[in-house]
């Protein structure tokens, strides 16, 4: 680092309210610290924000001084965006307050706050919004690029729940978005990802649900795994709008107490069926599944929402090294089974999995143009190759497993785009594609607006359309 660059870093310290961490500081390491372990970036600087004003004058100095911007919110990307090399973090991680309106059913959240944070809050009042499958993920990236999880057939996705949002622009202007403040900006935030600000605050709608709510497990071994997939295509298209699914396909069975010990760590796939009524008709409900083919274990239990928002935790756990590519399917066709039937049995770590994501019931209801997310809505699946290991020796062969796994898949797939949120490598033409040409051309003129010199480009990336002189 230059002198002169180290003379500018001491003067923002000197006059920013907020913690200053560079290379040296105990808290330096922590700080920059990131949930994907395959990521080791080193920030010239990371400033930590508890205020808005503080995120404006972090943002004026980056552009000021010419440095690349990172912004952390939960740290939970598989691409790493929230770390940046020689740059300037921007860590919102203490701006995780939940503010609940049990009256209005709305949330307004800080823009550190994970998913963890704003189920406890909503969940003392028996409500809860839409928000992934791993709790400590946090909202911001999740929802800016979409938001897929449990209450998506019940109610949408993430950024479909997205009432109002504070952004910090560029030039460090604080601006609202709403449908009737800048409808432009809030259109975009709805799945155009952070390309447009630092988002400080989420304001939800929420929905009742729980406090407990009802899972079926039903995990089947890799014998039986091409009948178990046909039947859990046709099953889940049965569900009623109480009820949702998730294929976890190639999943490597937990050492977990319901798991009997002769299948711990036994690749299948597992069904899992969430119900949001009563126990009785979850329990009939899964009762088909048992005699269609026969599960080697299962587990039908009640439990609290928080804890079924929490169920994956453990498989990615904090500082697993991660990779994933993922892409819409239609159908999960005989086709695609086969594919499956030849890939998987490949990975070598137990961790790697394909979360499959069903999308249907709410999922549909908006138009594709209704919002900026990059998905079609009416998709029937979200397939995710998952790569999770915490050994850096096998990490490299997980990758190629799971790029290769990908390539057999992409004839079958939608489009040639996918779920901006599991791009672990992001090139242009995927970005493109995953929008499409109209939506794509609509957020860049949005970008040019509000980002016009693309300062936030550590993300799925959306090139700016400036207008001709």
């Amino acid at each position: 680092m230059t002198r002169q660059a180290n003379v500018g870093i001491e003067a923002f310290r000197a006059a920013f309210s907020g913690q200053v961490y560079t290379p040296g500081h105990p808290d330096y390491d922590r700080s920059r610290a990131i949930w994907n372990g395959a990521i080791d970036r080193k920030p010239a600087v990371i400033a930590c924000c508890t205020t808005v004003d503080q995120v404006a004058d972090a943002v004026r100095f980056a552009r000021a001084s010419g440095l690349e911007v990172a912004i952390r919110g939960g740290g939970h990307n598989y691409a790493g965006h929230a770390v940046c090399d020689g740059g300037l973090m921007i860590h919102l991680g203490s701006m995780n307050g939940v503010a609940v309106d049990p009256v209005t059913r709305r949330a307004v959240c800080g823009g550190g706050a994970t998913w963890a944070d704003v189920d406890a809050a909503a969940q003392q009042h028996g409500l809860a919004t839409p928000g992934g499958f791993i709790s400590h993920t946090g909202i911001a990236g999740l929802t800016l690029g979409g938001g897929i999880g449990w209450l998506t057939k019940k109610a949408g996705l993430s950024c479909d729940n997205l009432v109002a949002a504070g952004m910090v622009t560029a030039d460090s202007r604080v601006v609202r978005a709403s449908k009737d403040e800048n409808p432009d900006l809030f259109w975009a935030l709805r799945g155009g990802g952070g390309n447009f600000g630092v988002v400080t605050s989420f304001e939800f709608a929420l929905h009742p649900v729980g406090p407990l709510v009802n899972l079926g497990l039903f995990f089947f071994g890799l014998e039986t795994g091409p009948q178990a997939l046909r039947f859990a295509r046709d099953f889940i298209k049965t569900l009623p709008g109480g009820a949702t699914a998730f294929l976890g396909v190639g999943l490597s069975a937990p050492p977990a107490p319901f798991v009997p010990e002769q299948y711990r760590f036994r690749t299948g796939h597992a069904l899992l069926v969430a119900g949001f009524g009563s126990a009785a008709e979850h329990a009939a409900l899964v009762a088909p599944i048992r005699t269609a083919v026969t599960p080697l274990f299962e587990l039908v239990t009640p439990m609290p929402f928080v804890a079924l928002q929490q169920m994956f935790n453990e498989s990615a756990a904090w500082g697993t090294l991660g990779y994933s590519k993922a892409l819409y399917l239609d159908e999960l066709s005989d086709a695609a089974i086969a594919v499956i039937g030849e890939h998987v049995p490949k990975k070598s770590s137990p961790l790697s999995f394909c979360p499959t994501f069903t999308l249907d019931g709410a999922y549909r209801a908006p138009r594709d143009a209704d919002t900026a997310f990059g998905g079609s809505r009416s998709a029937g699946y979200v397939f995710n190759i998952e790569a999770a290991t915490p050994d850096p020796a096998v990490y490299e062969a997980e990758r190629t497993w799971v790029r290769n796994f990908w390539d057999a898949m992409r004839p079958h797939a939608t489009g040639s785009g996918g779920y901006v949120n599991f791009m672990a490598d992001v090139d242009e033409d995927r970005v493109r594609a995953s929008y499409g040409v109209e939506k794509y051309r609509r957020l860049a003129r949005v970008k040019a607006e509000y980002d016009p010199g693309n300062l936030f480009h550590l993300n799925a990336n959306i090139k700016p359309e400036l207008r001709s002189a």
